[in-house]
This record gives C-alpha cells, structure tokens and sequence, in this order.
C-alpha cells in the first residue's frame, strides 16, 4: 500500500487526488490536507459568486473525497500544527496543491495606503473567506481604480457594480451584497499598460459587462488598433477584442461607468492619510516592448484594488522561486530520495496562476505518472510507510482538531439551511463557526 498526502484541496489537490484512485486503485491512500474546515479552495473562496456553473465542478470532487482511498484531512496548517518532514517521515509522497492564494506586490509607492487593496483581499471579502470576512472596503467615494488587465479585475469590476436584484441565485456573502448595495460608486476605472491586443480577459467575462443592469463599459476608440491587426490574434483574443470594439462604438449612458483606460501604467498612489489618487503614466507598445512616453496624469479615487497577480507562500525548506512566485521544481518535481520519498508541486503551486482550473485536471494527472516512474526506477523507497495511521496516531497524541469530509458535508447543510431566498448557500466566513456546525 503506498500513501500519499496533498497539501491542498482545490481543483489541483482533488484532480490529482482522482489521478492516483486511476492509477493504483485500492493500493493507495490519499490524504488531502487543508488549512480551512471546507475543502475545494479557489471555487469556493476564488471563483465569483455570480459563475454558479463554474463552481459546480465541486461535485466531480465531492465524487474523489467520498471514496475510501481518499480522505479530507480540514483545519490542519502544515508548518503549524504538522511540518512537512512529519508528513514526509509518514507518506511516500507529499504533493504540494496550495496554489498562489497572495496578490504580488503592487511595487509602487504608496501602495501600503489605507484604502488599497489587493484582489486576493477583495474577492476573499465578497466570498467569505475567514481572512478577509471583515476586511470592510470603503465604497463611499465616487471613483474606483481596478489596476489589472485580466478577467480578475472584471470579475472585481462586474461585482462593484450589480444591483441586489443581479446577485440572485448566487453565493455572494450578506456582509459584502449589503456594502455593494450601499455602494457610492459610479465610476470603476479598470487601468492596464497595455493596450487591447494585450489583455487576459476572455470574451465571456467580458460580454457579461454589456449586460449589467446599472452598469455600462466605457472605451475610448482611440485606444483600439486598426481592424485589420486584429487579424493575427488567436480566435478567442480576436472576439474579446471585438466586444471592446462594441463597447467603444456603443456607448450606453448608465448610473455607473466601467471605464476602460489602456495602455496607462500606475507609477504611484498618491494620498495624505490614504488613497486620494493613482498617478499615472501614459505608455505605448515600440517593436513589442512596453516603453513610457513621459506623459503623467493623475485618477483621483477612494478606492484601489490590484489585481495583477498572484504568488504562492513558501513553506519553509521548499525550494522557491521568488521572481515567480512559485515553488521551484523540475517540471513538477522538487525532491526524490528513498528516504524521505517524493516531493512535488501541482497546479498554480507549479506553474504559476495561469490557464482555467480545467487546466488542473492533466496538471494533476501528470504528477502522478512522474510519482509512479520513481517508484518505477526505485526513486523513492519500498512500500512500508505508517501513512494515514500514523498521522492519525501523531495527530491524537497533538490534539489536533481535524474536520474530515463527512464534517464538511454538515457544514454545507448548514450552509444552505441558512440561505437567503434565491441563494444557494450562506457561508460561514468564521472558522469556529464552521467547526461547531461540522460537529
């Protein structure tokens, strides 16, 4: 029997999770660990709460968690209440799945202003993760700036400006519908340095801005390039371009404007004692090279979100990229000895936060097939290790608290017994609050 331990329970955790079940069937054990008391990390706590169908990947996972090779291992902190040397000392593998849960650094000053925020913050705020349950953003000001030109700034930007009426049927937290309702805003700057052959956002997320209720795009045809440079884009790049151009030749006049500024890079936040500004220098694309042209203008705003990214936490003695925000492995392996046997990286936890969370599924079952080569070539020692009793035994003799999924599973039900009408859930976004209704 070999035993693995994955560290993380979203799409890459559970797709690699599903990956081992094929590839050994009954002679595996997999334990999926988590910080949190719920599993499925970025959908529940990353994907926003109006994409419902995305989120209902979870039950593909729900399917993983119920078998007997794997278990939900809830509210347990590798470094903390367990190292990564007990987990190794116990599995023959650890599989890293903690994927990029923190914003890079905005690098400019100003940036540690109250009243700026970053995506990660943000979208854990209007999705109850328990970190960011009581971040209470200031949405009395007039003007917003969303710096990033990916479809997390749109989501940002989408769920800035619904109305209470637009958020039925999804998971939005009560603290957060309440504040967006209460919104002063009326403007939402989203600022990219790049032009719109540049973008990251895909022509879903995008269309959905044409369809707000309250809520109009706004783009200044001068930013867009001739028709015919549309031409080399790949096919999906091509139609999120057309639908700028839509925006641009369709102006609508609604309360509140979602204002596209291209090729605008923030060279700083300006503010007293907090944000009162975004300075701003315009920029132009020379022989495919970002240049700045020397033009500066200030956006006066309350309010700033980055979303430009994010980057994985290190764990202590794991080798990692810091430039990329990622561990650093061969393709996916960190370390293989028949001593302490084999230790990887999956998902965003490898690559970086790039491709969709189907992006995972291969991710993972690649992982897998370098696993079973190392035990293959004899790279990680034979079959032997106490795996699950043994961390069962090291967990009892800590007291550690763990929630397993059938824990879960009572959380969800109080989750949805608590929903308001036309919502699917209301969350718990206290971590003591989802222990005592998984008990």
């Amino acid at each position: 029997m070999r035993h693995i331990a994955i560290i993380g329970s979203g799409p890459a955790g559970y797709y690699t999770a599903e990956a081992a079940i094929k590839q050994w069937g009954d002679d595996i054990r997999v334990d999926v660990f988590d910080r949190l008391p719920v599993p499925y990390g970025l959908i529940r706590t990353g994907v926003a709460p109006d994409h419902q169908t995305i989120k209902a990947v979870s039950r593909r996972y729900e399917k993983t968690a119920l078998t007997d090779n794997v278990r939900f291992v809830g509210n347990i902190a590798i470094g903390q209440d367990i190292s990564l040397a007990d987990l190794q000392a116990l599995y023959d593998a650890v599989i890293i799945a903690t994927g990029a849960p923190h914003d890079r650094d905005l690098g400019i000053p100003g940036a540690d202003l109250p009243g700026v925020i970053g995506s990660a913050a943000f979208v854990g705020w209007y999705n109850g993760h328990p970190n960011f349950a009581d971040l209470n953003p200031d949405l009395s000001g007039r003007r917003a700036v969303v710096i990033g030109n990916g479809n997390v700034a749109l989501d940002i930007a989408r769920i800035l400006s619904k109305t209470r009426r637009e958020f039925e049927g999804s998971d939005i937290t009560a603290h957060a519908l309440d504040a967006i309702e209460g919104s002063k805003l009326d403007e939402i700057v989203i600022l990219g340095r790049r032009g719109p052959h540049q973008i990251a956002m895909t022509p879903k997320e995008l269309g959905e801005l044409g369809e707000l209720e309250r809520a109009a795009p706004v783009v200044d045809p001068d930013d867009l390039p001739a028709v015919t440079d549309d031409d080399p884009l790949e096919p999906g790049q091509r139609k999120s371009v057309q639908w700028l151009r839509q925006f641009a030749a369709n102006r609508v006049e609604k309360p509140l404007r979602i204002s596209f500024d291209f090729f605008a890079r923030p060279v700083s936040i300006v503010g007293k004692t907090r944000v009162e500004g975004v300075e701003v220098e315009r920029t132009k694309i020379t022989d495919g090279k970002l240049v700045g042209t020397g033009e500066f203008y200030m956006v006066p705003c309350h309010l700033v979100i980055s979303a430009i990214g994010y980057r994985s936490a290190p764990i202590p003695g794991v080798p990692f990229d810091e430039k990329a925000g990622r561990f650093a492995s061969d393709d996916g392996r960190i370390a293989v000895s028949p001593e302490t046997g084999g230790l990887y990286a999956v998902g965003w936890a490898r690559r970086g936060p790039t491709g969709t969370i189907g992006t995972n599924k291969p991710d993972g079952f690649a992982i897998i097939a370098k696993l079973a080569e190392d035990i293959a070539r004899g790279a990680i020692g034979p079959e032997g290790k106490a795996g699950r009793p043994g961390f069962d035994a090291l967990a009892a003799e800590r007291k550690l608290d763990i929630v397993t999924f059938r824990d879960w599973q009572k959380i969800e039900e109080a989750e949805v017994a608590a929903a308001r009408s036309g919502a699917p859930r209301e969350k718990f976004t206290l971590v003591e609050e989802m222990i005592r209704a998984g008990r």
